[in-house]
């Protein structure tokens, strides 16, 4: 991506180092690589990347002084980066929510290691990318990102462009009113049951959508698309499907336990998302079998 020049957002809270709290919330997808798939509860549906995570926080090559972490050349540059992605996502949807006669009230974005305090649950390095709508931030080791490059193989600065929009999509998702009815809904029908299940994966779709959105008109604005982003974005979404994570873990994949949907309708709506900008597009618009 063509950043050069981009301002970094205002809005982040950088707790790295800092330990204890509590964390759970709405993940971009768990990658689940030895254990099997872990869904978070409480009403915000996540996923735990199992032993991942805290295996490659203690492995970090990291030293501290006076008590305090200094952090390396590339966790500073990760955070540059993601502070520059969230900007952006407050500059498009700030003018996005404007033509739709509404205001627009950006999430904060809180990076961390180890354990952090939120609003909706308990969490450490094992967790991903994650939305609490209680207290309207997004939170983010920043240790995903290798976690998906080693563990995945999805790499690239449009990849991870993408994870922390799907996180802001949930946080648009949660201003429009969208997050709040499907939560309501699913816990009418009860936590991991098959239909609170499939509104879990209208809601991940419509955060990829959104994702999707942004970089439409982010594009538009800064021309900050390269050759070969979307496809790594693509790729990444592809690699987060229920299906590949489950089949990658188990050897086989049980669609009524999908949360987050399959790999082909993770690619559909990111790309759809990136092609049309248009909001009045929803997957909460389409029949389960449209996804």
């Amino acid at each position: 991506m063509r950043l050069n020049g981009r301002r970094e957002s205002n809005n982040v809270d950088d707790r790295r180092g800092m330990t204890g709290g509590t964390a759970a919330g709405l993940g971009i997808g768990g990658i689940v690589i030895i254990a099997l798939m872990t869904f978070l509860g409480g009403g915000n549906i996540g996923d735990v990347i199992n032993n991942v995570g805290q295996q490659m926080a203690q492995s970090q090559n990291v030293s501290t002084k006076d008590g305090e972490r200094e952090f390396t050349e590339e966790e500073q540059a990760l955070a540059k980066f993601s502070s520059q992605i969230l900007a952006g996502t407050e500059d498009v949807w700030t003018k996005v929510f404007k033509q739709m006669g509404r205001e627009y009230v950006p999430p904060k974005m809180v990076l961390y290691t180890s354990s952090v305090n939120t609003g909706c649950g308990t969490g450490n390095a094992q967790v991903g990318p994650f939305y609490c709508s209680a207290d309207q931030c997004l939170y983010i080791d920043l240790s995903f990102f290798t976690t998906m490059k080693r563990n995945l193989g999805a790499d690239g600065d449009f990849s991870y462009a993408y994870v922390i929009a799907h996180e802001v999509g949930h946080h648009v998702e949660y201003l429009l009113g969208i997050l709040n009815k499907a939560h309501s809904a699913m816990s009418q029908y009860g936590q991991n049951s098959p239909r609170a299940n499939a509104i879990s994966v209208k809601l991940e779709l419509l955060a990829d959508y959104y994702a999707g959105v942004w970089a439409h008109y982010d594009d538009a604005q800064y021309n900050s698309l390269e050759p070969g982003d979307i496809e790594e974005a693509i790729d990444c979404a592809q690699k987060i499907g229920d299906n590949y994570l489950q089949e990658k873990a188990r050897g086989y994949s049980q669609p009524e336990s999908f949360t987050h949907g399959t790999s082909a309708q993770r690619m559909k709506w990111l790309k759809m998302g990136i092609e049309k900008g248009d909001m009045s597009i929803s997957t909460f618009n389409v029949s389960d079998s449209e996804l």
